[in-house]
């Protein structure tokens, strides 16, 4: 059973719930949110924060069944809250969110067998089968889709079905394979070491996907490695390189005849609860480090050791995709690149693009929220 107190004092009304749980509601904070101050079709407040003073208080707290109705004493308002929803949301926990999935780190030990894999048409069809996929590829930041169709936009058709598509200065769409004139080192045959992509974009790109058309040629093995994996042993091993990662940014720069996209990031990025964010690694678009000289040789130090972090067995997984097969991996998290191949042994093809984690993250409430 719901009770309610008033604490004039404290300026704040007190719920307990039946099961134990309690919360202080500050009296401002229920008058911003108080449910006619919201829109009834789009749910976006209307409320103007300024139209009351901040000394505002409640003169009277009823509870009816389990709505809790306040009058106020500015303006003779009543409000009426559903118990329900201030449990949900009573501060200093936040309303729950089916898209905030606690990553499971992995390192080289880790079988590609196991990664977690969904048919293409399945997860067309499948909700569940989708909510389930996005769920486990949260948590890994990397999975694999079989049974693509032998269409060059079935990846396309998969990474929309669960979000927009996100156009960076490849395109909306970008092909894998050697070609003459390349203007980036994925269009050539030589081995790519492990980087995240377009570092030097002000957000770089969420997740991508990399659908195999085609890997007939000798070599071109795909290799992946765990960047929060890395940057927690960092953080535990080896405090200080991990600071200067994280506190120091460098640039980044891609330029070509049509563009010149440069931004300087930190290759550890942590988000304002100092949890794990982003990594942005990619030494073939790092720029001329322009530190002061007298830091330069001792953020080199740091850097080296990540960067051989990024090569060791320890943490790297090889693995070789198949026509018909589609890599997603977490472009912010999962570090990506491959071995050299040979064009004249046979044609390598694959077809990505991006999707957001914004998108990524969006579909699996709404899929939660349906099931």
């Amino acid at each position: 059973m719901t009770s309610i107190s008033l604490r004039g004092d404290d300026r704040v009304l007190h719920v307990a719930w039946g099961d134990g749980t309690s919360a202080d509601f500050p009296f401002v904070w229920l008058r911003d949110n108080c449910p006619s101050g919201f829109h009834p079709q789009t749910q976006e407040r209307e409320f103007d924060l300024t139209s009351i003073p901040m000394d505002i208080s409640v003169s009277n707290a009823d509870l009816e069944a389990e709505e809790i109705v306040l009058t106020w004493n500015h303006g003779d308002h009543v409000s009426r809250f559903d118990s329900g929803w201030l449990r949900k949301h009573r501060p200093g926990f936040g309303l729950k969110d089916p898209a905030q999935i606690e990553p499971t780190l992995w390192r080289g030990d880790l079988p590609p067998a196991t990664l977690p894999r969904a048919d293409a048409q399945d997860l067309l069809i499948n909700d569940s089968a989708l909510l389930e996929f996005l769920t486990e590829t949260k948590k890994t930041g990397l999975s694999i889709v079989t049974g693509m169709a032998d269409d060059s936009e079935a990846g396309m058709t998969v990474a929309r079905r669960i979000g927009f598509l996100r156009q960076t200065n490849f395109g909306t769409t970008f092909e894998v394979m050697s070609k003459p004139n390349p203007n980036n080192l994925a269009y050539t045959s030589h081995a790519l070491p492990l980087h995240t992509d377009l570092a030097n974009q002000e957000l770089p790109p969420g997740f991508q996907f990399l659908h195999c058309l085609a890997n007939e040629a000798e070599g071109g093995g795909s290799t992946f490695c765990d960047g929060f994996a890395i940057a927690s042993d960092l953080r535990e091993n080896d405090p200080e390189t991990f600071r200067l990662l994280a506190e120091t940014p460098v640039p980044f720069r891609f330029h070509d005849t049509d563009f010149d996209i440069r931004r300087h990031q930190t290759v550890i990025d942590l988000d304002p609860f100092g949890r794990l964010q982003e990594l942005h690694f990619n030494a073939h678009l790092a720029g001329i480090f322009d530190l002061p000289a007298e830091v330069m040789e001792t953020y080199y130090r740091a850097y080296r050791t990540i960067m051989k972090m990024t090569r060791s067995d320890d943490y790297v997984i090889t693995t070789r995709l198949n026509g018909g097969e589609m890599v997603i991996f977490d472009n912010r998290r999962v570090l990506h690149g491959r071995s050299s191949f040979d064009p004249n042994t046979g044609f390598r093809h694959l077809r990505g693009c991006y999707v957001d984690r914004g998108e990524f993250d969006s579909r699996i409430r709404v899929l939660s929220r349906e099931s």
